[in-house]
C-alpha cells in the first residue's frame, strides 16, 4: 500500500508538470503563467495536459524508479498510474515555486508542492508534500516545454 502511495504521490507531481494552455509570452511573465496552468492541469488529474507541456526527448526523475525518458514513456506511465487509481481525485494542490532563474531560452526553478487525493472508498485520502526541480525550454513557438523534471518526498509541516 506504501508504494501505491508513493507511486500515485510521484505521478500526480509528474502530473504537476502540465498545462493545457501554453505561454507565447517572453521571460518571467510566461513562467509565471507556465506555473498557473501547471496547478490548474494537475488539479484536473488531465494527462492529455500533462503530456502537452514535454519536451519530446523530456526525462522525468522520480525517486525508487528509473529515469523516464521521453514524452511517449511518461504517458504510458501517468496511463498505468491512472489504469491503477480509475476513481482518484485531487481534492486540492497547492504549488509554489521559487528562485526561477531564465537564461535565454531556458528557464529552472523549484518548487514545494502539496496535494489531497481520495482514491477510492474504503482507502485513505492521500495527503502528500513533495520538493520539485523543473528545467523548461522555450520552443521556436516560444511555447515553454519541460526539458526535465525531478520530485522528492517532502514532509508535513509542523504545528
Amino acid at each position: 500500500m506504501v508504494k501505491i502511495i508513493f507511486v500515485l504521490a510521484a505521478a500526480a507531481a509528474c502530473v504537476s508538470c502540465a498545462a493545457t494552455r501554453l505561454s507565447t509570452d517572453h521571460g518571467g511573465k510566461s513562467v509565471e503563467a507556465f506555473n498557473r496552468s501547471l496547478i490548474a492541469a494537475t488539479t484536473r488529474m488531465d494527462n492529455t495536459a500533462m503530456i502537452a507541456l514535454w519536451e519530446d526527448d523530456g526525462v522525468s526523475l522520480l525517486p525508487a524508479t528509473a529515469p523516464i525518458l521521453g514524452k511517449l514513456r511518461i504517458a504510458r506511465f501517468l496511463a498505468g498510474i491512472s489504469a491503477q487509481f480509475p476513481h482518484a481525485r485531487m481534492q486540492s494542490f497547492d504549488l509554489h515555486c521559487f528562485d526561477i532563474e531564465t537564461s535565454g531560452d531556458w528557464e529552472s526553478e523549484w518548487c514545494l508542492e502539496h496535494q489531497v487525493i481520495s482514491l477510492t472508498e474504503g482507502r485513505p485520502v492521500f495527503d502528500g508534500r513533495g520538493k520539485m526541480l523543473l528545467v523548461l525550454h522555450r520552443e521556436r513557438g516560444h511555447a515553454w516545454r519541460i526539458h526535465s523534471e525531478m520530485w522528492n518526498a517532502g514532509r508535513a509541516k509542523k504545528g
